[in-house]
């Protein structure tokens, strides 16, 4: 399939080019329908004009359908957009791309969705759903499954289908809450998750934003003693990795304590440490569940992030651990090429 994309964008990259389009169109219908024709240029940063061309011809073909309430893709559309995915993939040349950050951050594997988060709200989803996909892969009975925060993070429940039969699964909170909205809290996620796979779940009511004195206090209650020994038996932990200052702010340092990270040069945030682009922890902040020394006696280790602008974030996590998996966007894998100094060897070379 990758030699067919590629002769493809050879010989007729306008259609190519058309392919893309109208699987973008497609994906974001299937995202947010009902969807207003309006309403979708706006997210697609398309003109109406050009967009009505396209929809009519996608209607025409029987891919999605138009009423009051806008636009919905009938059953042949949702097959086009999910039977195209692999295709997109090669067609974008994202192949490559993925086996170079494998090698040279030492993941186990790389998923690359196409597109660009920061631009495409919908590719948040997809990261979710590709996360979703590979846990329903490698969970086993008695797995115990934690998951953190986060935006991006929340689609995964939402991504994944029912699962019936497994075993003694529990899903737990990697990390406590940070106060935000409650359904990006790593709680709700976990509950929700345990619903989709029939599961148990366990959950920790500890804000991560306490002071230390705070904090050791209530870790050593008995309950919460409990449930801190179950998530340090984790098998398979789903995690995102965020920008310094963004995660500092969410976390409720002070305007000083931002300009002190900065002046230490981090541009990364994970599990209550942060890290300069060397993948050097050059600041921690209390936090309770796991942290980055337990990372090594975990089977699974599944890293979801995306973006060009969260790129640097990624890079400087990827340099201090690597993922057994590491599921990522377009936008954010070309800028992180961008960042380790150039494209991948192999387009390089072609």
């Amino acid at each position: 399939m990758e030699e067919m994309a590629e002769l493809l964008k050879q010989i007729a990259p306008e259609i190519a080019l058309t392919i893309e389009n109208r699987h973008t169109i497609l994906r974001n219908i299937y995202f947010n329908q009902p969807i207003g024709r309006r309403v979708l240029s706006s997210i697609l940063s398309w003109s109406e004009r050009q967009l009505r061309t396209e929809v009519k011809r996608l209607e025409e073909q029987g891919l999605l359908k138009i009423d009051s309430k806008g636009m919905e893709l009938t059953s042949a559309g949702e097959e086009i957009i999910f039977g195209l995915e692999h295709f997109i993939y090669h067609l974008r040349g994202l192949n490559p791309i993925a086996q170079n950050i494998r090698r040279k951050f030492n993941c186990g594997y790389v998923s690359i969705i196409p597109g660009n988060s920061d631009e495409d709200e919908t590719i948040k989803m997809q990261l979710g759903k590709e996360a979703a996909q590979y846990l329903k892969r490698t969970i086993n009975n008695g797995d115990i499954v934690a998951v953190t925060g986060g935006t991006t993070m929340a689609q995964i429940p939402r991504a994944m289908e029912k699962i019936s039969g497994l075993k003694d699964v529990i899903v737990v909170p990697g990390r406590g809450g940070l106060g935000e909205r409650v359904e990006i809290e790593s709680n709700t996620i976990a509950a929700e998750l345990a619903k989709k796979l029939e599961a148990k779940y366990k959950l920790l009511y500890v804000p991560d934003n306490l002071s230390p004195e705070t904090m050791e206090s209530i870790i050593n209650e008995p309950g919460i003693r409990e449930i801190l020994k179950i998530i340090r038996r984790t098998n398979i932990l789903l995690h995102g990795i965020g920008g310094a200052e963004e995660i500092g702010r969410r976390r409720g340092l002070s305007e000083q304590e931002i300009i002190e990270i900065n002046k230490m040069g981090a541009v990364a945030e994970a599990f209550g440490y942060y890290f300069d682009n060397k993948g050097k922890v050059v600041h921690t902040t209390t936090s309770v569940g796991l942290t980055i020394s337990d990372l090594k006696n975990i089977r699974i280790v599944i890293a979801i992030a995306g973006g060009a602008n969260k790129a640097p974030a990624i890079q400087a996590f990827l340099k201090y651990h690597s993922p057994t998996v590491f599921i990522t966007d377009e936008g954010a894998a070309r800028k992180l090429l961008e960042l380790e100094g150039g494209e991948d060897d192999e387009q390089k070379n072609s």
